[in-house]
């Protein structure tokens, strides 16, 4: 009869005390699975924010370079537009044309033609931030979208080339003093793109709002060939 009864015992399963130890440990595993896979989710849509955020400004920040060093192109000036150009945008004239056989005599002669002056600016009417190109001898749609998520461009003319330290939204620092547009022989342009939050605070995988900052150095080129 003792040998049965230890058979019986030992096939009873597990105990309620058992049961809810199991259960327990079982809920908080999951809870730190949870938790971990909400983080991951969190970071990776953040990190593919930024990098998409980071690369639309790339792209329209290396058009702006280009165009601007060729700014004053076939002209007795620097190619900036004074009046209308600030530490918010920059207005650029350049004739193109000035010696291409094949264009009229209007256009070699004339800022008429397509490219040949440009303003470009941060467009924030209707809550919208994009960063624009305008094309005022374009045929058409003179605006063209450059990138869709800037938040701020900053406008920076120097006589010379400049060093300068970044922070937040800006360069700061500059290793020499800024000066008019229409003195200017170089040019830095800072594009910040802003971050939204993920997530709630206190929250797993939370991710706070955070500036990215772009630099781009433009050397006029063409600034000081009349005196040569």
């Amino acid at each position: 009869m003792h040998q049965k009864s230890d058979t019986a015992k030992n096939m009873a399963g597990f105990s309620l005390v058992e049961l809810l130890i199991a259960m327990t440990a079982t809920l908080v595993m999951l809870g730190i699975a949870t938790t971990a896979l909400t983080t991951g989710y969190r970071i990776r849509d953040r990190e593919e924010s930024v990098t998409d955020a980071a690369a639309d400004a790339q792209r329209a920040l290396n058009i702006m370079s280009r165009e601007i060093a060729n700014a004053g192109f076939n002209l007795n000036t620097n190619g900036i537009v004074p009046g209308d150009s600030n530490a918010t945008s920059i207005r650029i004239r350049s004739n193109l044309n000035k010696y291409d056989p094949s264009a009229s005599e209007a256009s070699q002669n004339g800022i008429i033609d397509p490219g040949e002056d440009i303003k470009y600016f941060v467009n924030t009417a209707n809550n919208t931030d994009y960063l624009v190109r305008h094309d005022a001898n374009a045929t058409g749609n003179k605006t063209t979208v450059l990138a869709n998520r800037v938040d701020q461009i900053r406008v920076h003319y120097f006589a010379q080339k400049a060093t300068y330290s970044t922070a937040d939204c800006d360069i700061t620092g500059a290793s020499t003093a800024e000066v008019s547009p229409s003195d200017a022989r170089y040019v830095v342009l800072a594009v910040c793109v802003h971050v939204g939050a993920s997530g709630s605070p206190n929250t797993a995988g939370y991710q706070p709002a955070s500036n990215v900052l772009l630099v781009s150095d433009v050397t006029l080129r063409n600034s000081m060939l009349t005196n040569y």
